[in-house]
């Protein structure tokens, strides 16, 4: 049996590779990709070679093929059904499963490697389960607490969800912060409060935590504005082999930056 995948080449450049599939054998299953995603910071940095060689070791995913000095196989983002269930892993057959695997059509993995969604789960919104793991790492982070004034400078797909996650805890105010003004049916849609950049006033500022997820300077800019007296900013983006922007003069607790951790095991998949 043959698969296709997706290989990062170099030069910007991406290639669909034919691979040869294993046969199952016990405890093994067949997943049949039908959904994946595509995390656009870190393949966007590792599309241009951006991940630093102090970073290559970390940044490998479970089953990723060859190397960040290209070529490689690269992604974690894959819902699909089980086609074939080994002996022992039959209970899984026929089932929809999340799995960290590259962007491959179909593969063979250890059922421990695969997540039965749960019921009601779309498949379309599995694929979010390692930002969704990042964004609650990131309020972990932040050490949030109830009756805080919360800001997200992104919009993006990991700032979305840390609102979201953020807003389930009790009297936390969410103001999401963006540049683009479509991004604010979004954010009445998750039940957040949303402004833009250009538009924030005295009165949005002063807030007790700040988490930066627009991957910019200019993001990090306004991130930092919004801080108050002793508020805790926590810088979510990944600047992989770029400079960071350093903090202003005066921010009295600024959280670095934390590695994705887009490798981990997922603890649970919510509907």
């Amino acid at each position: 049996m043959t698969a296709r995948s997706l290989w990062y080449v170099g030069g910007d450049a991406c290639e669909l590779r034919d691979c040869s599939v294993p046969v199952v054998g016990p405890g093994e299953v067949l997943v049949v990709a039908t959904h994946g995603a595509v995390s656009r910071g870190t393949e966007s940095l590792v599309l241009r070679g951006g991940v630093p060689p102090s970073e290559h070791t970390r940044m490998r995913c479970p089953f990723m093929e060859g190397d960040f000095n290209y070529p490689c196989k690269y992604g974690y983002c894959s819902v699909g059904f089980v086609a074939e269930a080994g002996k022992g892993a039959e209970p899984l057959l026929g089932r929809h499963v999340f799995c960290l695997f590259p962007h491959q059509d179909r593969y063979v993995v250890r059922m421990e490697a695969v997540h039965a969604l749960p019921e009601g789960t779309p498949p379309s919104r599995a694929v979010l389960t390692p930002n969704l793991e990042t964004a609650v790492n990131i309020v972990w982070d932040s050490k949030l607490s109830v009756g805080d004034r919360l800001a997200v400078v992104g919009a993006g797909v990991v700032g979305c969800l840390v609102a979201y996650v953020a807003s389930r805890v009790a009297d936390v105010s969410v103001l999401l912060v963006d540049v683009d003004a479509s991004r604010s049916a979004l954010a009445e849609r998750l039940g957040v409060r949303f402004r833009l950049a250009e538009q924030l006033t005295a009165e949005d500022a002063d807030r007790d935590v700040v988490v930066h997820c627009s991957g910019g300077p200019a993001g990090c800019a306004t991130a930092l504005s919004l801080a108050g007296d002793e508020a805790a900013v926590v810088e979510a983006s990944w600047f992989g082999d770029k400079q960071a922007p350093p903090p202003r003069a005066g921010t009295s607790q600024l959280r670095p930056p934390t590695a994705p951790r887009p490798c981990s095991r997922p603890r649970g998949l919510g509907a």
